[in-house]
């Protein structure tokens, strides 16, 4: 069997799953959104995901009521069955092993815990491709989208590397669940951002890439083990943003953001880059919204 026919078989389990969370979902079910026997599906999902398809499942559901538990006063029952389980009982048992906390007591007091945010797989193997890719036929960006944001003084939890220099190196180093612990910290002011950190805020030893999440200035919330609170100055942050695109194309969307932000002059517009204020910063590539990055400038006196 060829590999891409695997990969997205694999990826309309995943779309099958996302798009039916809050129903049962059965193996027969998947295998027909797979195309293959029962028996296979499971197989080549695990392969590739690393969890069989119900453990898959279950981790997903339960970050999905973890959120719903930190983000809605809601009752825990209600929640449970929202999200398939049978009993208040085994809905806790499995929130208590899969997060060390019970489900009432994480709604009362939201602590950072590990969300399970999976990537869709196959835009993790279509940035695996490197080279395979045939640039000729990039489209370039027609509209980017630039604006100068206000950022407060603050703080940033953040995980740092070894000697990561992108997302890639990264997550070879560090692993691939920073974004669901980050994304569960109730108090954070944006959503998480992969970052590259400016010279005076690298450890010797450490990475210029990170991944972390800003919080206010007087958060006093738990630090995950590993993790370590920083202070940021407040600063302006000139954001790009490119069009919408397809998923499958969100590596070629981020080059092609990348070649105009080479080129862009911010003194034309009466600022000029200034690296040593804050980290650059990446968000997660939603093809939606197009692919945004964001560097810190400083207003030119004139």
């Amino acid at each position: 069997m060829e590999r891409w026919e695997v990969i997205n078989a694999v990826q309309r389990m995943q779309d099958y799953i996302n798009e039916n969370i809050n129903s049962p979902i059965t193996l027969s079910d998947l295998a027909k959104a797979a195309g293959y026997s029962q028996w296979h599906s499971a197989r080549i999902f695990k392969e590739l995901t690393g969890k069989s398809p119900f453990d898959y499942l279950r981790a997903l559901r339960l970050s999905k009521a973890a959120l719903m538990l930190r983000d809605e006063k809601t009752k825990v029952i209600d929640v449970a069955f929202d999200f398939v389980f049978d009993s208040h009982e085994g809905f806790t048992r499995a929130f208590n092993r899969q997060f060390g906390v019970s489900p009432k007591r994480y709604s009362e007091s939201p602590k950072p815990i590990k969300l399970f945010m999976p990537h869709r797989i196959r835009d993790f193997y279509l940035t695996m491709q490197k080279g395979e890719i045939d640039m000729s036929e990039k489209k370039s960006t027609k509209t980017v989208f630039v604006q100068v944001v206000e950022r407060p003084l603050r703080k940033l939890i953040l995980k740092r590397g070894i000697k990561a220099t992108h997302y890639f190196e990264y997550c070879e180093e560090v692993g691939c669940d920073v974004w669901g612990m980050l994304s569960s910290i109730k108090e954070a002011m944006y959503e998480p951002a992969g970052m590259w950190l400016p010279k005076n805020m690298i450890k010797t030893g450490t990475s210029q890439y990170v991944q972390g999440v800003e919080v206010p200035i007087d958060y006093v919330g738990e630090i995950p083990e590993g993790y370590e609170i920083i202070e940021l100055q407040p600063c302006k942050m000139m954001v790009f943003q490119g069009e919408p695109y397809e998923d499958e194309r969100f590596e070629e969307s981020i080059e092609e953001l990348w070649d105009v932000m080479k080129k862009y002059n911010p003194q034309i517009y009466g600022f000029e880059w200034a690296e040593d204020d804050a980290p650059r910063f990446q968000l997660e590539p939603q093809g939606y919204r197009g692919y945004i990055e964001a560097r810190p400038v400083r207003q030119l006196n004139r």
